[in-house]
């Protein structure tokens, strides 16, 4: 079992001075807390895994293939594998929990 505290997570992460703490790795699938400060460009690029966003905190706007969206706290957004995408416009510090499947960059 792997289990995980979201406080703990949260701490080590800010250790770490980074955009993104992957956590947990696992051939089907991974995952991470992603953090974009306010003011902030993404500097991402399309991944060839498909991926979920879980919006912990903050507000920003996604586009994802040319399409914008407001998030905010509990928004959720499914960006599928190789799609453009990249968060923009961010207001508050964004705080995400990322999901990959299968685990990110695995495949090519």
């Amino acid at each position: 079992m792997h289990a995980y505290e979201l406080s703990e997570l949260t701490r080590k992460y800010a250790d770490t001075g980074k955009l993104y703490l992957e956590f947990l790795r696992e051939k089907s699938m991974s995952m991470g807390l992603y953090r974009l400060p306010a003011g902030s460009a993404d500097p991402q690029s399309p991944h060839t895994e498909d991926e979920v966003y879980y919006v912990l905190g903050g507000q920003a706007l996604i586009n994802v293939n040319g399409e914008d969206r407001l998030v905010q706290a509990g928004s959720i957004i499914f960006v599928a594998a190789n799609l453009p995408h990249k968060f923009h416009s961010i207001e508050q510090d964004l705080d995400l929990l990322v999901f990959f499947a299968p685990a990110e960059y695995t495949q090519k």
